[in-house]
């Protein structure tokens, strides 16, 4: 299944489009609730959860008037932040919250903005239903995606990351079977050009500074290391039915072109804007409209220039790596997103290089025996272990 089987989207009803947000704290679910904010006259926000941020939380649930909240993080259910939720708000614990608050019936479409791998339960959930899944987490993709795409029904999944959004939309009005590849666009992170004796030095302060995009903490990270791209070479192999080599990596820094789609005649249609993640927010909610812009727009005559280059491979080694466990398939991607999250955290705490995230990642990898994915309950063994082995390595160092 690809999500390009032309349909009426699901969860697409005649009145407000009623939307939970999982992970509403984070970068991501933030500019949603800006989005919302800002067409209050089409989105109800009617759920919300977060993993630890309830101060935050109770915030937007009083704003909005949510009528139900979920902490996923056991350890914060007894926060004094969570007596301050309106009278009317219920507030669920643990980690089955976020699934629950989805598979509510008076949600028309679930953002998935969760980070990491947690993401997939809830991601899974919502395709056994008939709700819009507005995805933003590639992990569930990475992680699961042999498990979630046969699941998914035309019209339902609606990627929100700026490159397959992008990508998505190139799409539209065109023949699929007459595309020559996809082009994934990177602004190739803070590190642009740097050797690998200079990023073994860099800082996890320095990591966090992206050139282009506002992003939470473990993404920025993953697109200095360029991680962040390989996860989404794999996310598009998945949501597009392609092969790992459709899809071409090529740097464009002003992150301006948010990716393209290249065809048998040598046309290519590219998608361009501003670097503002509320506009494929926005397009996962009002697909297949346009509702008036969310962000500043680009005036390209006061641009200047775009320019392109060729990813370092050799260099980022992450992006070796990723391109290696979405060649394999099976649980390797697991594997890989497991150790590169252990590793990352590593990194941010100072307790690692920022050269030791690859190698952390790589040494799991190999020590891996593939097995084609077969339930979600044996990916999340498969998390597990890949964890439990990237904490020792890091720990023997």
């Amino acid at each position: 299944m690809s999500v390009l089987a032309p349909s009426h989207p699901l969860g697409a009803p005649a009145g407000r489009l009623r939307v939970a947000i999982l992970g509403c704290t984070g970068s991501i679910g933030t500019q949603a609730l800006d989005v919302c904010r800002q067409h209050a006259d089409r989105l109800e926000v009617v759920a919300l959860t977060a993993h630890a941020r309830t101060a935050e939380l109770v915030a937007a649930a009083r704003e909005f008037g949510v009528a139900r909240v979920g902490v996923t993080d056991p350890a914060h259910a007894h926060d004094a932040a969570l007596a301050d939720l309106p009278e009317h708000t219920t507030c669920l614990i643990g980690p089955d919250a976020a699934v629950e608050l989805a598979c509510a019936e008076d949600v028309d479409c679930v953002l998935v903005a969760i980070v990491g791998a947690a993401g997939l339960a809830a991601s899974a959930a919502v395709l056994e239903t008939d709700k819009r899944l507005a995805l933003a987490n590639k992990e569930s993709l990475v992680v699961g995606g042999d498990l979630l795409m046969p699941r998914v029904r035309p019209g339902q999944l609606i990627p929100v990351d700026s490159e397959h959004a992008a990508i998505f939309q190139c799409y539209q009005g065109e023949s699929a079977a007459q595309a020559h590849a996809i082009w994934l666009t990177c602004s190739g992170g803070p590190f642009f050009g740097r050797t690998r004796e200079e990023l073994s030095r860099v800082t996890p302060a320095e990591a966090l500074a992206h050139p282009t995009w506002n992003m939470g903490a473990k993404i920025t990270i993953d697109s200095a290391t360029l991680m962040n791209k390989g996860l989404e070479r794999i996310e598009a192999m998945h949501l597009f039915g392609v092969d790992m080599e459709f899809i071409r990596i090529v740097i464009q820094r002003q992150s301006k072109i948010h990716s393209m789609v290249e065809y048998d005649d040598g046309s290519v249609i590219a998608h361009l804007g501003a670097s503002d993640m509320r506009i494929p927010i926005q397009y996962a909610f009002s697909y297949p409209d346009r509702w008036s812009t969310p962000a500043p727009r680009v005036d390209f005559r006061t641009l200047g220039s775009l320019d392109f280059a060729a990813p370092d491979a050799e260099t980022f080694r992450c992006l070796a790596l990723a391109e290696q466990a979405g060649r394999t398939r099976g649980t390797l991607p697991c594997v890989m997103n497991a150790a590169n999250e252990v590793a990352v955290s590593a990194f941010l705490a100072g307790a690692c290089s920022f050269t030791d995230i690859d190698a952390i990642v790589e040494r799991c990898m190999d020590a891996h025996t593939v097995e084609p994915v077969q339930s979600l309950e044996q990916l999340a063994d498969v998390d597990a272990w890949a964890r439990r082995t990237a904490e020792h390595m890091l720990a023997a160092r």
